[in-house]
């Protein structure tokens, strides 16, 4: 159990809020399934072009103005599907896992797993309170897909804010001190909790307060520093 007097709760979802099962069994294969007919059906947008470019580039098959147009989709996905493989952290492949993930959770062939813990915890936070924010790889538009259409309903109104890579690496001190002047708190004022060690120790040396999250299916932590362990957000008292 911990004490946590401060003022604001910053979340990872993967293996914190979320099974880790259900990023990788379900999520991640929704878009694998799904990026091929997606490309093909959003071809004409400039901006899907560009993200796609990106992609081919950081899979190692860059574009190039002589090749043929009509292996653009199938190559651009073959690379989408091999950077969701290697669970790349690349902004503009989160990106395009957003936007082909809009529309399972708009067509309801998607709905977003939190733990059942997770519900009552953000409303006692929020309503007490406490300035409750996301961190994750996962772009900021797939965040805010993930907890609009949970199983326990739109959970969205008790978060005041998201952060993803743009921000900065997880494991860099520097994304965790950006984070806490945007939240305009010290960074004591500010726990985080998340199931990675090395997440942990960029935050505790950033001056927050830290929890590593216990949950079914985690991987076991490695780190630096002795983080509090909470199996359920309700071991978190406030």
């Amino acid at each position: 159990m911990i004490l946590f007097d401060g003022r604001g709760v910053l979340l990872d979802v993967e293996g914190t809020t979320s099974s880790i099962s259900f990023v990788y069994d379900v999520l991640f294969t929704f878009a694998r399934e799904r990026v091929g007919d997606f490309l093909a059906g959003q071809a004409a947008d400039a901006s899907v072009r560009a993200v796609a470019l990106e992609i081919l580039a950081e899979a190692g098959d860059p574009w190039s103005e002589g090749d043929d147009p009509a292996t653009f989709v199938p190559r651009s996905a073959a690379a989408a599907r091999e950077l969701i493989r290697r669970d790349a952290k690349f902004g503009p492949l989160k990106s395009l896992q957003g936007q082909i993930w809009r529309s399972g959770f708009e067509d309801k062939s998607l709905v977003s797993h939190v733990f059942d813990d997770v519900p009552p915890a953000l409303e006692l936070w929020s309503g007490s309170g406490l300035d409750v924010r996301i961190y994750s790889s996962g772009s900021v538009e797939a965040q805010k897909l993930f907890f609009g259409h949970t199983a326990h309903g739109d959970l969205t109104g008790h978060l005041r804010g998201h952060y993803d890579t743009a921000t900065g690496p997880k494991r860099e001190t520097t994304s965790y001190e950006r984070i806490a002047a945007d939240m305009a708190l010290p960074p004591r004022q500010i726990l985080f909790v998340s199931d990675v060690g090395e997440e942990l120790d960029a935050a505790r040396r950033a001056g927050m307060q830290t929890a590593l999250a216990d949950r079914p299916g985690n991987r076991p932590a490695t780190s630096v520093f002795d983080h509090p362990v909470v199996a359920t957000f309700a071991d978190i008292v406030t």
